[in-house]
């Protein structure tokens, strides 16, 4: 959870720059809002690399084992944030300045794509599959843990400093301190065991000596199912989010002409909230299903995107604040669950590359354009309905995806497609019969 928690503190850490300093920086020649949309397309290249780290990572990472990409993916975010910190604006160096941000994100995108999957394997891999849904969820909680720290000290900084000041160099601050973090989570990570359901597999393999295809190829041939399942399922999850934590501070700033402070603080009030909820929301899924909990989040996050707007409209801080923190209590309710559940759609062998390829994908067509085409909506219709009924599509997709999925709650991780019951398994296609799936 630490260890998640840096890499996506230094993650959110470009998302709320890029909504309050980079179109300002790094692209000043163009107006307020089209600033904005400049730098939420450099935030969305990051998630364009993500995939790509994911089938690196996942290949890998289903090779040589989880920890040590763990510990790789987590140096380079790292480095190329430390290295934003030290950035030339465009004032000093032109056109050379917004490029050398470009490619900083593009490490950060290939470094997250890599992190998620192996954070949330090696706890799942080591966890008893009655209680999976519950710890599992903790390497979630790093999600709005980041965004809650990447919010504190851009809010403390924003409070103490003048906007001048703030613009000149108290926004490098956040970034030259990840520095600090990445060494607590290195040493966290290196000291930590490898998978035991890794190890037991890659023994096994070892004993058959047979010729493998590449994970990502078995992925394809035998687990597509899956794979689309699980980028159907974080559709309505990954757009919320970011909705409701990064355009929120564009919505308010400009639609709405409040400060930034109001937007960071009710998204530092409502990240405390999601932190705690997250958990539960994965512990009730121990309880009930992966199924039943996800699909009230993405019900009710459908229901939710039309108060949404209404309530940040009525510009009382209190209310904005009720609003994204609801917002992000049912968003919980998908994120939670999901470690357990994206781990129990895959076997062994391919279970880094099928959660880190399904999870990275479906970011991009979600995640990484919900701030973009929520700006342009805004932009261009100057109406929030729009965006409402765009949240409440993706929540659509999401609800068919899991409907569709089995229900994989304590499903045993040795087996190589535990999804699946034994008897549906042939043998001569996997090596071994799958462990039939408890309900």
């Amino acid at each position: 959870m630490i260890g998640t928690t840096v890499e996506w503190y230094d993650f959110f850490l470009y998302q709320s720059a890029a909504a309050l300093v980079f179109n300002k920086l790094f692209f000043p020649n163009a107006d307020p809002l089209t600033g904005t949309l400049l730098a939420f397309l450099t935030y969305a290249i990051g998630f364009g690399a993500r995939p790509i780290g994911g089938l690196v990572f996942g290949h890998f990472g289903d090779r040589l084992g989880r920890k040590r990409l763990l510990v790789l993916s987590l140096v380079l975010m790292g480095i190329s944030t430390f290295g934003m910190g030290l950035l030339p604006t465009y004032a000093a160096v032109g056109v050379a300045a917004p490029l050398l941000l470009t490619f900083l994100r593009l490490v950060q995108g290939f470094a997250l794509g890599g992190e998620w999957g192996g954070a949330v394997l090696i706890v799942s891999e080591h966890t008893d599959p009655k209680r999976r849904g519950f710890w599992a969820s903790f390497p979630q909680a790093g999600v709005p843990a980041g965004n809650l720290i990447a919010t504190a000290v851009l809010a403390i900084l924003s409070a103490v400093q003048s906007d001048a000041a703030f613009l000149s160099w108290g926004w490098r601050i956040p970034f030259l301190l990840s520095a600090v973090l990445v060494v607590i989570g290195l040493w966290i990570r290196l000291s930590i065991s490898e998978s035991p359901v890794f190890l037991a597999a890659a023994e096994e393999a070892g004993k058959r000596a047979e010729k493998e295809h590449p994970p990502v190829i078995e992925v394809v041939r035998r687990s597509w199912r899956s794979l689309l399942v699980a980028m159907g399922a974080r559709m309505a999850e990954n757009m919320s989010y970011y909705v409701i934590t990064a355009f929120i501070l564009v919505y308010i700033t400009t639609a709405l002409h409040l400060t930034r402070s109001t937007g960071l603080n009710a998204v530092l009030i409502a990240s405390g909230v999601h932190l705690v909820t997250v958990p539960l929301w994965g512990a009730l899924s121990d309880r009930v299903g992966r199924k039943p909990v996800y699909l009230f989040g993405a019900v009710g996050m459908g229901v939710w995107a039309f108060a949404f707007f209404a309530l940040l409209d009525t510009k009382s801080f209190w209310v904005i604040t009720l609003a994204v923190t609801v917002g992000l209590v049912l968003h919980g309710a998908m994120y939670g669950p999901q470690a357990a559940f994206f781990s129990e759609l895959f076997g062994t062998r391919v279970r880094y590359s099928g959660a880190s390829i399904g999870y990275q994908l479906a970011s991009i067509a979600a995640g990484a354009l919900a701030p973009i085409i929520a700006v342009a909506l805004l932009g261009g219709l100057h109406s929030t309905v729009p965006i409402s009924l765009y949240m409440a599509g993706m929540c659509v997709i999401t609800i068919i995806a899991v409907l569709l999925a089995r229900e994989t709650r304590g499903a045993s991780l040795t087996a190589e497609a535990p999804h699946v019951p034994a008897a549906r398994v042939p043998t001569d296609e996997i090596g071994t019969k799958a462990s039939p799936v408890t309900t």
